[in-house]
């Protein structure tokens, strides 16, 4: 366990509930097939780079979810241009394409993502930042990179809990990566993610937690019936708003997500 980026308690066992209704094979099976069409036609626009229009990653990511079987409703405040930092809470493997379409970013990311079989060489093309979680000395290095990317008006994600939990259970934000908002002065836009049964009950199916393997969880996604993923964005806050990184974390938390204006369903 890292000092600054814990491991959560939820595992599949404890947390993830049986689904109510699944889908047959053949369709979770093609929803699959589907998925992995989009990633290849993904890491074929790789070389490039930021000559893709950001609607388009959007629209694609987006489409990643949708062809999972999950509904995606993303509602709330506009997101700014400019160097911004995005941070969500952590449940699934959905969480990063979700994130993207409220805005494409360069994705920040634990060291062992990039020994996962095909995703971690993906993810290292794909301009993942990565943290060594258990180098804390480093700390303040990885701090000062992604100062400077977001200085350069880039956009980074994080997901400040550290670790992937339930859904019906949470954790804390950790303040590290607050402060690389703080040096740089930029806004942050806080994001709440949530997954729904239709009848509007939480869904754990989406979970990605304790030692389930990705192989698991991609087909339990596939196989479940009526799951929606709920994106709420916050309004942005604003650089120097807050005096400190503990303070600014503790803004940013889900707690604090309040009621949202609009939205667009897909």
């Amino acid at each position: 366990m890292s000092v600054w980026l814990p491991s959560a308690p939820c595992t599949p066992r404890g947390c993830v509930e049986p689904t109510a209704s699944a889908a047959a094979v053949p369709l979770a099976v093609l929803r699959l097939a589907a998925v992995g069409l989009l990633v290849l036609a993904g890491i074929a626009l790789l070389p490039l780079g930021r000559r893709v229009p950001a609607g388009a990653v959007r629209r694609w990511c987006r489409w990643i979810v949708r062809a999972a079987g999950v509904r995606v409703r993303i509602a709330g405040a506009a997101v700014p241009e400019g160097g911004l930092l995005l941070v969500a809470n952590h449940i699934s493997w959905l969480d990063v394409p979700l994130l993207a379409a409220v805005r494409p970013a360069r994705m920040l990311a634990k060291t062992e993502v990039r020994r996962w079989p095909v995703a971690g060489a993906l993810a290292a093309r794909g301009g993942v930042l990565f943290i060594d979680r258990d180098r804390l000395r480093a700390l303040p290095d990885t701090v000062a990179a992604l100062a400077g990317i977001l200085r350069g008006g880039a956009a980074v994600a994080a997901f400040p809990e550290g670790s992937t939990w339930c859904g019906r259970a949470r954790g804390h934000f950790r303040r590290a990566v607050f402060q690389a908002a703080l040096d740089a002065r930029v806004p942050v836009q806080p994001v709440r993610i949530s997954y729904r049964s239709a009848c509007g009950t939480p869904a754990t199916a989406p979970a990605f937690v304790g030692d389930d393997t990705l192989l698991a969880s991609l087909w339990r996604v596939a196989s479940a019936r009526g799951v929606v993923a709920e994106v709420e964005v916050r309004a942005p806050i604003r650089p120097g708003s807050h005096i400190d990184r503990r303070a600014l974390a503790y803004a940013a938390q889900p707690e604090a997500v309040a009621g949202h204006e609009g939205g667009h369903h897909a």
